[in-house]
């Protein structure tokens, strides 16, 4: 078996990880979730990513989604359960993947070889995940793997991006990043979401975004122009080869030629759904 190249994890994340997250850009998703009786969007957003961990509450979703004002949070935390249990926004997301899917790829890519090839290999690396301070994974990870091989690829997906992101977040929060500077400098990159979906969606202000922007320049990490410094730059790079580190393990165990072929499948479903319109034009920025 030959060894993973650099940042061959990286890449098959970033290949599987999108088409995971189609599902909350979808309108499936809100029909579903408006049809168990939650019509808010936000309230729909951390109903069904929080929903494996139980009825949990605000304070609950900021420490393990992050970046989100918890002022916003607690908008609809915990009173979101007295409306729909977890296990039927579980069962509501569900559909909502089935159809997402179908839609964006079609009924002969779900039904597809390649399909089932991809949830196998997603699942084997999802093997070697760890539970020990990653909530989120640790939480998906206890629910049953669903039979069809399209659900069973999202689900594996769904397992690998919260390990990275469990990961993810404690690098963050070694570094001195918190929510908002860990986005505000993310945006700087050219790789994050316009600061306009940010805020739109993440429950912050402008002038919070002005004040980290300037908390960030205050370090050295971002310029007049709010571009990264060179210091800002390698802050970056440094978190994203420190996430590589503690998410190595699910690429380790599926080796390279799996990772390969994952990361080959994940694009190919990726691309079919991008052309489908599964992202908004504006998202990044």
């Amino acid at each position: 078996m030959t060894s993973l190249q650099p940042r061959a994890g990286r890449r098959c994340h970033n290949s599987v990880n999108p088409l995971h997250s189609t599902l909350y850009f979808s309108p499936d998703f809100t029909q579903q979730l408006a049809g168990v009786g939650i019509d808010d969007p936000q309230a729909a957003y951390f109903a069904g990513r929080g929903a494996a961990m139980g009825a949990v509450g605000p304070g609950t979703v900021a420490a393990t989604f992050y970046n989100f004002n918890p002022e916003l949070i607690a908008r609809h935390l915990p009173a979101v359960w007295e409306t729909a249990s977890p296990q039927t926004v579980l069962d509501a997301r569900l559909r909502a993947v089935d159809a997402t899917l179908r839609r964006l790829l079609g009924d002969d890519a779900v039904a597809s070889d390649e399909m089932a090839e991809a949830a196998r290999l997603a699942l084997r690396a999802a093997e070697a995940c760890s539970r020990h301070a990653r909530p989120l994974y640790a939480a998906h990870a206890d629910l049953p793997v669903p039979e069809q091989p399209h659900l069973a690829f999202w689900h594996a997906a769904t397992l690998l991006r919260e390990h990275r992101g469990d990961g993810h977040l404690a690098v963050l929060l070694a570094a001195g990043l918190d929510p908002l500077e860990a986005l505000v400098s993310h945006t700087a990159t050219g790789k994050g979401m316009a600061p306009r979906w940010i805020l739109a969606t993440r429950g912050w202000r402008r002038t919070d975004w002005d004040a980290a922007a300037e908390r960030l320049r205050g370090r050295g990490l971002l310029d007049a122009e709010s571009g990264l410094t060179e210091a800002g730059a390698q802050l970056r790079q440094d978190v994203e080869a420190d996430t590589d580190r503690l998410d190595s393990a699910p690429y380790e165990h599926l080796g390279a030629e799996g990772v390969e072929r994952l990361t080959e499948l994940g694009r190919g479903f990726l691309v079919t759904a991008a052309s489908a319109g599964a992202f908004p034009g504006d998202l990044s920025g």
